[in-house]
């Protein structure tokens, strides 16, 4: 797999002892359906921890188990399980999607909102937005056919599994340094083992199921115990505590003197991953014991970002170094907390007691004032950019570097590593007048540090600047941040992860024409739609396209904020298969194109030069030009921008 640093580290050996890193299941604020579909977003859910580190079960690890099955086979997981498993072990009541005649043996598992039971089909929701078939749920079965499943598991194999298969499965498999044991898909000493009860021993095994399902298994005094409840219906409800009590009654019931047993059980030998060193500007200020800064008044601008590698904010780090006297603070965009969407205005940090002068309280406050100014020596800016022209950090830190050289201050910028990777430029050059999304003379997505467009910016516009960037260490261009070991803070309240970060540069680039950019749900950035949009439509010709690194699933959704908010929605979920390969300004281009080809009437074009910028490519849009014909007609304005760029860049 593909899609940030962990997956390409992913083996079947992780999948199957739920220690991928991957995240627990799919995340969910919209509506999809269809099994490939389901397959796609599994696939391209971001990693929350890193291969053999990390325990976290996860539907998705099975969900993806299942269809390499289906692959490796060359049949569907269910027809495989059928020919290969069910029928030679003589299970004949056990299967995906049982047949309707079975429901009346069905346990009904939940009411749904129309007041009918849900019974006789699966009742995990992404096995049945899947169809019923998946790797992690779907699977009907009875007492008898489990205990048969069980006695081959006891009797080696019943010729369907070899014995050493069977030790394999049901002995400690996962990495030595996780302390949740599990065998290849089995539970053996984890946080899910309490239906061992009290006397079976560390070495037996088993599962549970959601809805109150459970089975284990002990090869020592060779029983089993197999529970089918139903927790959920009509209610809902907890099975735990007496999952546990059965296990120890099952156990007694053997007569076994379990005393005889030793725990077979490897030790656990503690092991952290290898993170790389990387330092942002705060980081090396901070290590060189703010040499920069040394008995200077200092004002900062900066939000949540500004932090270190401890998570400690600048303010702080500032406020109680005593090389460094703090006098003021400066807050952008979203404010120096970064949780405000709206004009944002003077006040008093809470924490440090320290004045917060706004730079976002309307359009003649965005530039530091004389009388701001005039009792420090030095302007520090620590935030973090996101490596996009129209986003509005650059533009603050420009308007700032003006104030700065006119008051005839220190300027220091403590760099940050960009996000999506410093060695890709894309998109066309600002063609007009410099605005608060189009500060700057450069491309879209322009590939470069926020200390560097401040070189480019002082070199260009602000010569007699004193300008300071206090360099990123051991941070290579094409580094994205899921590579660097540096935490995630979200810049701003709608850029939760870096997926969103990266598909910022194209979907951001449509959000003030009339469509739904995510904001208000849970995928800010990652879904994409209108209430005009028919999302099968549109995602099929997204999907055509075939955009490298890309995947489009059909969603309907509905936000309860910014545009069509409380309104259905159609639409695409997009599924970054390979972020690092990802054109993702022409993806914006690719969505006005299909908006402009299938809803001429209905999306309004009139305001996507807002942050577009390039006329010429507005009027391409509007003509349905080829999309290849668009992108390459910005060659020529990159190519000038290449040697402007190149003579400012600090690393390699």
């Amino acid at each position: 797999m593909i899609g940030d640093s962990n997956k390409p580290k992913i083996t079947i050996r992780h999948l199957l002892t739920h220690t991928s890193g991957l995240a627990a299941g799919l995340r969910r604020d919209y509506e999809w359906s269809g099994y490939k579909n389901g397959i796609v977003m599994a696939a391209g859910e971001p990693s929350q921890g890193k291969a053999g580190f990390d325990y976290r079960y996860s539907d998705l690890n099975f969900i993806l188990l299942g269809e390499i099955v289906a692959r490796v086979s060359g049949m569907p997981l269910q027809d495989y399980c059928r020919q290969e498993i069910f029928l030679p072990l003589g299970m004949k009541e056990t299967s995906y999607l049982p047949d309707p005649k079975l429901k009346g043996r069905i346990a009904p598992t939940t009411l749904l909102a129309d007041g009918s039971l849900l019974r006789g089909i699966v009742h995990d929701p992404t096995a049945r937005r899947m169809g019923g078939v998946a790797g992690h749920a779907g699977l009907f079965s009875s007492t008898d056919d489990l205990a048969r499943f069980a006695r081959v598991l006891l009797n080696g194999g019943g010729g369907v599994l070899k014995p050493e298969t069977i030790r394999l499965m049901t002995s400690v498999q996962s990495p030595a340094n996780i302390d949740s044991r599990r065998g290849l898909g089995f539970d053996i000493d984890s946080p899910y083992s309490s239906l061992r009860g009290e006397l079976y021993p560390k070495g037996s095994f088993g599962h549970t199921g959601w809805t109150g399902t459970s089975m284990w298994i002990d090869r020592a005094s060779e029983s089993f115990v197999i529970f089918l409840s139903n927790r959920n219906h009509p209610f809902g409800g907890n099975v735990l505590a007496l999952r546990s009590k059965l296990g120890t009654l099952a156990a007694k019931a053997t007569g076994f003197n379990f005393s005889t047993v030793t725990e077979t059980l490897p030790k656990v030998v503690p092991k952290s991953p290898k993170s790389p060193n990387v330092l942002n500007g705060i980081d090396v200020l901070e290590r060189d014991q703010f040499a920069a800064l040394k008995g200077m008044r200092v004002g900062l601008i900066t939000n949540q970002t500004g932090i270190n590698k401890r998570r400690i904010t600048t303010i702080d780090l500032l406020h109680c170094s005593d090389k460094v006297d703090l006098k003021l603070l400066f807050g952008p965009e979203h404010g120096i907390r970064g949780t405000l969407d709206e004009k944002v205005e003077d006040g008093v940090d809470d924490k440090t007691k320290l004045p917060v002068v706004s730079l976002y309280a309307g359009e003649d406050r965005r530039k530091p004032k004389a009388e701001h100014l005039a009792e420090i020596d030095a302007l520090v800016f620590d935030m973090q950019d996101i490596g996009t022209r129209f986003y509005t950090f650059i533009s603050t830190m420009g308007l700032a570097m003006e104030a700065a050289a006119d008051a005839g201050l220190k300027f220091v910028v403590l760099d940050r590593v960009n996000p999506i990777g410093a060695n890709k430029v894309a998109g066309p050059m600002r063609d007009g007048d410099p605005t608060f999304t189009s500060f700057h003379q450069v491309p879209l997505q322009h590939g470069m540090t926020i200390g560097e467009i401040a070189r480019l910016y002082q070199k260009e516009h602000c010569p007699k600047l004193k300008l300071t960037v206090i360099p990123v260490e051991n941070w290579r261009r094409g580094m994205r941040f899921d590579e660097t070991g540096l935490p995630w803070i979200k810049p701003s309240p709608n850029m939760p992860n870096l997926a969103a970060a990266t598909l910022y540069p194209g979907l951001g680039l449509l959000e003030f024409t009339n469509v739904s950019v995510g904001r208000g749900t849970k995928f800010p950035f990652e879904v994409f739609g209108a209430s005009y949009i028919d999302e099968e439509v549109f995602a099929r010709k997204l999907s055509a396209a075939q955009l490298p690194g890309l995947a489009f699933v059909p969603v309907r959704f509905t936000p309860t904020a910014s545009k069509f908010a409380k309104e259905e929605c159609g639409g695409a979920r997009i599924i970054l298969k390979d972020p690092a390969n990802c054109p993702s300004v022409e993806l914006g281009i690719l969505l006005a194109q299909t908006l402009r080809e299938l809803y001429p009437k209905k999306w309004e074009i009139k305001k996507l030069n807002t942050l577009l910028r390039h006329p010429k490519t507005e009027t391409a849009i509007k003509s349905l030009k080829p999309r290849k014909e668009i992108v390459n007609s910005w060659e020529t304005g990159l190519e000038k921008f290449t040697p402007r760029r190149s003579g400012v860049l600090l690393y390699r």
